[in-house]
């Protein structure tokens, strides 16, 4: 159970990264964070490769496996999420109504099929790496890491029913720093 909470909060780091490189390199994006936490974690990262990581080993053991299931699994939790935020918190993260085949604006083809090509070129090779290295820490870390998370979920969620604004959560001297650079 512990390993997966670091995998979990390891990939939803490394999805707020990805926001982030993608962020600088969009221009409509610009450098906004899309995330729900005020700690630097996009949780539908870490909830997408976890369940991609799940799924039956037959399916994911070939690139195009990884590709295919990997990125429609992606894809299911991609939507999943998105809902939950809209219905539970009365907030949308991100809309794709612009973008060719999307769905409710939840989620789209070219999204699904970055996200298929992504898991297929990477994750096999960072499992690797990672899940040594997510083995060996201790148990207590991993509850005080835990409390931690928890603390800032509930505190996050409170503010974004109260505020029903995705802005609401974002950390006020990165507010600062953007309305100085604008």
């Amino acid at each position: 159970m512990e390993l997966w909470l670091w995998k979990f909060w390891t990939y939803s780091f490394l999805g707020l990264l990805l926001e982030k490189a993608y962020a600088a390199v969009s221009p409509r994006r610009g450098g906004a964070r899309r995330c729900c936490l005020l700690l630097p974690l996009c949780p539908v990262y870490g909830l997408g490769v976890t369940a991609v990581l799940l799924l039956p080993p037959q399916l994911t053991q070939s690139p195009l496996g990884m590709a295919l299931w990997g990125g429609l699994t992606a894809t299911a939790v991609e939507y999943g999420v998105h809902v939950w935020y809209e219905c539970l918190l009365g907030v949308r993260f991100w809309d794709y109504q612009g973008v060719w085949g999307n769905l409710r604006g939840r989620v789209c083809v070219p999204f699904s099929l970055a996200w298929g090509l992504l898991l297929a070129a990477v994750l096999p090779g960072l499992e690797q790496v990672l899940t040594p290295l997510l083995e060996k820490i201790p148990p207590e870390v991993t509850y005080a890491a835990l409390l931690v998370f928890t603390a800032d979920a509930l505190l996050s969620s409170r503010v974004l029913l109260r505020a029903g604004d995705p802005e609401a959560v974002r950390v006020p001297l990165i507010r600062m720093r953007e309305k100085r650079a604008a």
